[in-house]
């Protein structure tokens, strides 16, 4: 991706360019199901069912359909819900149904399958671990006027998902930030690991969080704070970005104002670096972080939804939607859809389970898009038959929804429609890198302030505000659950989550195996690590024309919003590095684990080991 002449203003306009690399780790799903499938056959073994935990039932269709040489008509996949799936039953589940129906097809019995913990941590592997090679040119105030930037995933063995994920990182590069002069390179990297795959975000937060880490690097190099080099450096309404779309409805300074009086950032400042002048052993950081988040599949022909909806004489409704719920909320909000169609309680509104049956060739339920497009897909599916009401209800005065359903039915009105959406000015040319991947963004800024301990690199978030432009929210229960959900899962990401992989740094875990293969030894975020004081809320007053009733999507965009703790963490370590004379910037990987926290805490107890540029390997 291309925009401006990177190498002249590198050469001839920048007053200084600083040049660096970043470590990005990968991160277990962790989901509370793991992976299941239960395949049996019907109709004397000429038609195949299955109910699978997925959030792709069309893949498991087709791949089963494929493995036993049935067409796709004959294999049925259904998703009532599932436990939790974040990415990881996207496709990585899907080869277990296909083992699954091998067995069952040829001896004509059900077979279930279903993965232990190890078992599915080891095999179905995790979000991409990347590395970031970063050339970025300023001014001596901090602007930012070029950036030069090389991308890496580990793809694992075999492609999966890889590329779009490493392309949606190229496209988030730049978070919120104008830059003229842009030259970004990525590289997918074949490795020997399991095959890695989606995870929230999908690569977007691997590529704001390179971003934010040169940001930091600007602010040390021109003694500036970071959240002044952010705010000279903001995109503003109708900046162009790096591959050709013009943002429109940008709410960034609003969030950002916003927040920072919430959290009153310039006492907060105060305070902080007040105790940490009366204590050597314990200090605290804050840090105050924007993101900016893409809405739609980056492949086109993905952003296509479809719905049926059923009217019975009773006056109740199923809803079969193409959506996989898993804990999302997504069915409730699709009730919600329908019932304010027909005008009807929610409780009237019925949605049994996904099926491939019922709405053939739907997208992967990923991407943040569900709720704009499968509600989009439901409303359609509405007004189809409440227009085929209409000359009903214009003759008689009826008492109920019920009553209208049954005259409706008396008069042969059809009360089932198929409903239909496609995404509409979406479209992007890998061959020029020019086009509109995205329908809006999602914009959001966190707040946070942590302690730590520097003889032993515990920590604890005392606070964290959360805010989020969510344009009308279709159910704001659900969106501030998600948002908090997304927060401590990106926690975990950014500050104790760590994959320790068998290699030469660690020779006690064979070769190749992972031996953070469970919950004994792989640390997911627990009650004791949400945040002392934790706020969350919704911008007001800005609708999105863009999306199903003016709302926003919420499933990945407050994912990154997490990093707030770890370069709030690491302005700790910054103070506990001042009182031993450093200033200089130094690396900070994630997940900054206590153990890298201790080991960045330079004092009289580890100098003897280690050197102020020391940095811990990640093991990915």
């Amino acid at each position: 991706m291309r925009k401006g002449d990177v190498d002249l203003c590198l050469s001839k306009h920048c007053d200084k360019i600083i040049e660096g690399e970043v470590h990005v780790g990968g991160q277990e799903h962790f989901y509370l199901e793991p992976n299941s499938t239960l395949i049996w056959t019907t109709d004397g073994g000429n038609e195949v069912h299955m109910i699978s935990s997925t959030q792709a039932p069309q893949k498991h269709q087709k791949y089963v359909s494929h493995v036993l040489g049935l067409p796709m008509s004959k294999v049925v996949c259904r998703t009532k819900r599932i436990g939790g799936g974040f990415g990881g039953k996207e496709t990585r589940s899907a080869f277990f149904a296909a083992v699954a129906a091998v067995p069952s097809y040829l001896l004509n019995r059900p077979v279930k399958l279903t993965l232990d913990r190890d078992v599915d941590m080891m095999v179905t592997g995790q979000r991409h671990s990347f590395l970031g090679k970063y050339k970025v040119g300023i001014t001596n105030e901090g602007k930012i006027l070029a950036l030069d930037l090389e991308i890496f995933n580990n793809a694992g063995n075999s492609l999966d998902l890889s590329l779009a994920v490493l392309e949606r990182s190229m496209f988030h590069s730049d978070n919120v930030y104008e830059i003229p002069n842009v030259r970004i390179k990525g590289k997918v990297c074949f490795t020997n690991f399991p095959s890695n795959t989606a995870f929230r975000g999908f690569g977007g937060p691997q590529g704001m969080l390179i971003a934010e880490n040169w940001i930091q690097r600007i602010a040390v190099e021109v003694k500036k704070s970071p959240e002044e080099i952010r705010e000279m450096n903001f995109q503003r309404e109708g900046s162009v970005l790096h591959y050709g779309q013009r943002i429109e409805n940008v709410t960034l300074n609003r969030l950002w104002d916003e927040l920072k009086t919430s959290c009153d950032f310039s006492a907060a400042r105060e305070e902080v670096d007040q105790f940490n002048l009366c204590n050597r052993w314990k200090k605290r950081g804050i840090a105050i972080i924007p993101t900016k988040f893409g809405i739609s599949f980056t492949a086109k022909f993905m952003n296509q939804a479809g719905a049926l909806v059923q009217v019975y004489t009773d006056g109740t409704v199923l809803v079969t939607h193409g959506g996989v719920e898993m804990g999302q909320g997504l069915h409730t909000k699709m009730a919600q859809v329908a019932a304010s169609v027909f005008n009807i309680p929610l409780n009237s509104v019925f949605i049994s389970e996904t099926s491939t049956d019922k709405v053939p060739n739907a997208s992967p339920t990923a991407a943040s898009a569900s709720s704009d497009i499968y509600g989009a897909a439901v409303l359609d599916a509405c007004e189809q038959i409440k227009t085929r009401m209409e000359p009903i209800t214009s003759k008689h005065n009826f008492g109920s929804f019920a009553e209208l359903a049954n005259a409706c039915y008396m008069e042969r009105i059809d009360l089932s429609a198929h409903g239909f959406y496609k995404t509409p000015d979406i479209g992007f040319d890998w061959e020029t890198c020019q086009g509109n991947p995205f329908r809006y963004f999602t914009y959001g800024a966190a707040f946070a302030e942590v302690e730590i301990d520097t003889l032993t690199g515990d920590f604890h978030t005392r606070q964290a505000d959360v805010i989020l432009d969510l344009g009308f929210s279709l159910n704001p229960a659900i969106d501030i659950g998600q948002i908090e959900g997304a927060f401590v899962q990106g926690l975990g990401w950014v500050a104790l989550e760590e994959l320790k992989w068998g290699d030469a740094a660690h020779k006690w875990v064979p070769p190749g195996s992972l031996y953070t293969c469970g919950p004994g030894a792989y640390k997911i975020p627990s009650i004791n690590d949400v945040p002392f004081k934790f706020s969350v809320s919704l911008l007001k007053d800005a609708p999105n024309n863009k999306a199903i009733h003016s709302s926003k999507a919420v499933g990945e965009p407050p994912f990154f919003l997490a990093s707030s703790v770890f370069f709030a963490i690491k302005d700790a370590i910054i103070a506990a590095r001042s009182e031993s004379g450093l200033t200089d910037w130094f690396p900070l990987d994630n997940p900054a684990t206590p153990e890298r926290i201790r080991m960045a805490c330079l004092d009289e107890f580890t100098k003897p080991f280690i050197g102020s540029d020391f940095r811990p390997k990640l093991s990915v």
